[in-house]
């Protein structure tokens, strides 16, 4: 008999994980990082910049899986922090209210929504930063954009898997798209 010592509560093994995507829908969250100025208007919106494991290089939200027995408040810490650095200083109100819900599927089409890996179900958040953004992990860069440049085609077209239209719902959720 194998024991098995868990390092981090609330993981599965990847081939677990695996045989679990196969089974039920994983629940995620996505967060739109923004700047707004004194009045609450958001000013920018921050996007990374990522190398997906075929090597094709994309724009991405924050997002990130919510772990066995976490809060989606603490989830939500946790997936900014690893992706903007601990000193982005996100402003996540006392009770978080997703702006809406995307149901990613692994066929397309079915929704906007599209991971070839699963079904997963993603409460997507806007969430202010006041600190200094520097992007770990897999990140390679956080870029800065206007409302309008963030809903330009050119920067829509790098955002694989529906989050372009993700972010387009954020826009027009805070007043910045009609």
């Amino acid at each position: 008999m194998t024991e098995k010592t868990e390092t981090a509560p609330g993981w599965l093994a990847p081939e677990e994980l695996e045989s679990v995507r196969g089974q039920m829908p994983i629940l995620y969250v996505d967060a739109v990082p923004v700047r707004v100025d004194e009045t609450g208007v958001v000013t920018r919106v921050g996007l990374l910049l990522r190398i997906a494991s075929d090597g094709t290089v994309s724009r991405a939200l924050v997002s990130g899986r919510v772990l066995l027995h976490e809060r989606i408040r603490d989830a939500l810490m946790r997936h900014l922090e690893k992706d903007l650095g601990p000193v982005a200083l996100p402003r996540i109100p006392v009770s978080p209210q997703p702006f809406t819900v995307a149901e990613y599927f692994p066929a397309p089409g079915v929704t906007p929504y599209h991971d070839p890996r699963q079904h997963a179900v993603s409460l997507a958040y806007i969430v202010p930063v006041a600190g200094d953004c520097r992007p770990r992990q897999d990140a390679l860069d956080l870029v800065w954009f206007t409302p309008e440049e963030a809903a330009s085609p050119m920067v829509q077209q790098d955002m694989p898997g529906g989050q372009g239209v993700l972010l387009k719902q954020a826009l027009a959720h805070v007043g910045c798209l009609p």
